[in-house]
């Protein structure tokens, strides 16, 4: 049966605690209520040979009365405080040390039983479900120095339960630890499994409502012309925003023209989001695909050289996607459109003629952190170029390096156009003139 709703402002249920906790905690309170028994057992078979058997009685009903009125206390982790297991802890350890005072020293040496007997685990195992095994590991501590005091001298009928009690009650806090982990990550991974289904039905209904207006608005408004074509871009854009909200893509504030990227990994999908519009389709990892700022920054600015080039030599209505991947071994993203392509040795003519988009903005970024960038195009089929950033250049940050100063750019040798979301970093984007260059 599913547990009670928790109340407002507490995390997390108690139903889901007490599929973990709620058995460990009813075991041990039938536990102490057996032990019980066994200790009074124990006394009453001994009652003739103590050596103050009504001292004995007297802590024995003590004993009694503690563990009947305290079993609430042992069924929930909520009522089973810090106060209640140190007095619980000092019942029992009293029950020990005042063994050597009911008792004949030569029963004692003779390995008798002492007064609370195996009711003292009880106390230890209460630490070891409330908190684990670090509070397991200091009561059972506490017991062992109890039972050496009454011993006098240590036996090996002693250090036998002192090291059992000790491994058992450090192992059962160990698991119950392991277990709360557990819990949680389960509790996570179904919260995660919820919000995806809630994502995809939410995503449904907007693609079949709205997501189906816009698009009619923005083919319309293109047909029109004129300030239907503004709306009808306006309308473009809220899309492709509203496309990658609905499948999990990150919308990151805008930065300004003087904003800098802050210190610590930086997330490479949130910054290539910006990218995302009517004609540039964006699919990237659930999970953040984490790397250094400098590496994120330049494979971003590598992304916008690339998608300037579809832009400029594609044609209005080529389409792109960006595709990225995060590999244990490497980070790839890749820039593939459905232009015209580039036509064979039109890459390398380029660079003789010192039209460097390509070299440097995009394969120099990426040779400068230690990666490749992969230009692969048909005439007639579209271009697609691979950027791929090994891990071990992604993590580390790389050193800063003076930036030289960037000649102006005669008309003729390509357009210095900065590339979406990158007008922070205000670096020139050098594309070839060619028609027939596509990203």
């Amino acid at each position: 049966m599913p547990g009670k709703p928790g109340r407002p402002g507490k995390p997390g249920r108690p139903g889901m605690r007490m599929s973990v906790e709620q058995p460990l905690w009813r075991a041990l309170t039938a536990y102490r209520v057996l032990t019980l028994g066994y200790a009074l057992s124990l006394y009453a078979y001994a009652y003739d040979d103590l050596l103050h058997p009504l001292g004995a009685g007297a802590y024995m009903a003590v004993l009694t009365v503690w563990t009947l009125s305290t079993l609430g206390r042992v069924m929930s982790a909520e009522r089973c405080t810090k106060r209640f297991l140190a007095i619980d802890l000092t019942v029992a350890i009293t029950g020990v040390l005042l063994t050597a005072v009911v008792d004949t020293q030569q029963r004692i040496d003779a390995g008798s039983f002492t007064l609370p007997s195996i009711w003292t685990a009880g106390s230890v195992l209460a630490f070891a479900v409330k908190g684990g095994w670090r509070w397991a590991a200091v009561a059972s501590t506490l017991v062992a120095a109890a039972d050496l005091i009454e011993r006098g001298t240590p036996s090996r009928d002693t250090l036998h339960n002192v090291v059992l009690i000790w491994v058992a009650s450090i192992a059962i806090g160990y698991v119950v630890e392991v277990a709360r982990a557990s819990e949680r990550t389960l509790a996570r991974a179904l919260q995660i499994e919820a919000a995806t289904r809630e994502r995809e039905r939410l995503a449904r209904d907007i693609h079949d409502g709205v997501l189906q207006v816009l698009a009619m608005v923005q083919r319309r408004g293109n047909q029109a012309g004129g300030e239907a074509a503004e709306l009808g871009r306006m309308a473009g854009e809220q899309e492709a925003a509203l496309r990658t909200l609905i499948t999990g893509g990150p919308l990151p504030e805008a930065r300004g023209a003087d904003d800098t990227l802050a210190a610590g990994p930086h997330d490479l999908t949130t910054l290539l989001a910006p990218y995302a519009s009517a004609s540039v389709t964006l699919s990237a990892p659930g999970t953040p695909v984490l790397l250094a700022p400098d590496a994120a920054a330049e494979l971003t600015a590598a992304v916008g050289a690339a998608l300037d080039n579809v832009r400029r030599h594609a044609g209005a209505g080529a389409h792109a996607w960006i595709l990225v991947e995060d590999e244990p071994d490497a980070v790839l993203v890749s820039v593939r459109d459905d232009g015209p392509g580039i036509a064979e040795g039109r890459l390398a003519a380029a660079e003789d003629e010192g039209r460097l988009g390509v070299a440097q903005s995009i394969r120099g970024r990426l040779r400068d952190l230690g990666g490749t960038a992969v230009v692969d195009s048909v005439p007639g089929q579209g271009t697609e170029v691979e950027l791929r950033l090994p891990r071990r250049a992604a993590d580390a940050p790389a050193a800063p390096e003076p930036v030289p100063a960037v000649p102006a750019v005669p008309a003729d040798a390509g357009t210095a156009v900065p590339a979406a979301g990158e007008a922070a970093r205000a670096v020139p984007v050098l594309s070839e003139a060619d028609g027939s260059r596509t990203a």
